[in-house]
């Protein structure tokens, strides 16, 4: 009986590692170089704005901080959470990118469909519509205005339909079902599937790249608005936003360190806290709940945005 040759493959595997040629190495070594730098620019922001919101208000004036606080503290978090109205706009700016994301995902996926119809004949000058919309807005007064006339201003709806369809949103979507084989649908249909069947259990389905890439953009919109608040319900106490909130304290301590004429009040508001250690803490607080949720959609955003973008 003859013996198995167990250590062949190990050869074969290290032969092709010592074929590979001084050119091959280089390069190697080079890329990954590349990658090192490039991770540790990605990085070292984050971190250094980490570093500073958790670092003493009076040694932060100082400067030099990097990835590591010098002081630790947690006063600048203490004095933003003491806000009476920071719970009530977590819970609105949760409500909103939940609905808002959900809402817009339906509604764009449903025109991005509709639109990927050849058989629909408006799909030209609808294209062509939301093309212009992308470049061509009313302006500032005539939204408010608009606002006004539908009965939205002091209303939640206000964060939600007025954003419902975004053009580029939709052509990102229409791009990645025009890639898709029209035979799915037309087998769908010979089975007995309405146009909404085929939507609901065939498109969507196989849209979850391009659906996942356009609910991230959604929520992170949805999460960092604040103007819309201030427009639109800046009275309004029960339907302010998180962003909102922060950005009142942001700009109230701004305003404390800025017109304080007397030298000792100025220290002594600065021992407290400064404002650039709240707008790194700001800064962390609203973005933490982004990060969290971006690697559950990695994958699928990867994807969608590489095939959206080489569909025409």
């Amino acid at each position: 009986m003859g013996t198995v040759n167990r250590t062949a493959p190990v050869g074969r595997a290290s032969s092709k590692l010592k074929s590979k040629s001084p050119q091959d190495r280089i390069l190697e070594v080079v890329v990954y170089l590349s990658m090192i730098v490039v991770t540790v620019l990605t990085i070292y922001p984050f971190l250094n704005v980490l570093a500073i919101s958790l670092n003493d208000s009076v040694d932060t004036v100082r400067g030099g901080i990097t990835i590591w606080p010098r002081q630790f503290t947690l006063k600048n978090y203490d004095l933003i959470f003491t806000y009476s109205g920071l719970i009530t706009g977590f819970k609105i700016s949760v409500l909103r990118t939940a609905i808002g994301t959900v809402a817009g995902l339906i509604s764009g996926s449903m025109l991005a469909y509709t639109l990927a119809r050849s058989d629909f004949q408006a799909r030209k000058f609808i294209s062509t519509f939301l093309a212009v919309t992308m470049y061509v807005s009313g302006g500032l007064i005539p939204g408010f205005i608009l606002m006004k006339d539908l009965h939205l201003i002091n209303t939640f709806a206000v964060y939600i339909l007025p954003g419902l369809v975004s053009a580029f949103n939709v052509f990102v979507i229409r791009s990645f079902i025009d890639g898709l084989p029209y035979a799915l649908q037309e087998s769908a249909k010979l089975d007995g599937a309405n146009d909404f069947t085929i939507y609901w259990r065939v498109i969507l389905p196989l849209c979850k790249p391009a659906l996942a890439t356009v609910a991230l953009f959604l929520a992170v919109g949805q999460w960092n608005s604040w103007f819309d608040t201030y427009l639109f319900n800046g009275s309004n106490e029960s339907l302010t936003t998180l962003q909102y909130e922060l950005m009142k304290i942001l700009q109230s301590t701004t305003t404390s360190a800025t017109n304080s004429q007397d030298a000792a009040n100025m220290a002594q508001r600065m021992a407290q806290v400064s404002p650039e250690s709240v707008k790194m803490a700001i800064t962390i607080i609203v973005t933490v709940p982004i990060l969290i949720v971006y690697p559950f959609l990695q994958k699928y955003f990867v994807k969608g945005m590489t095939l959206g973008a080489v569909k025409s």
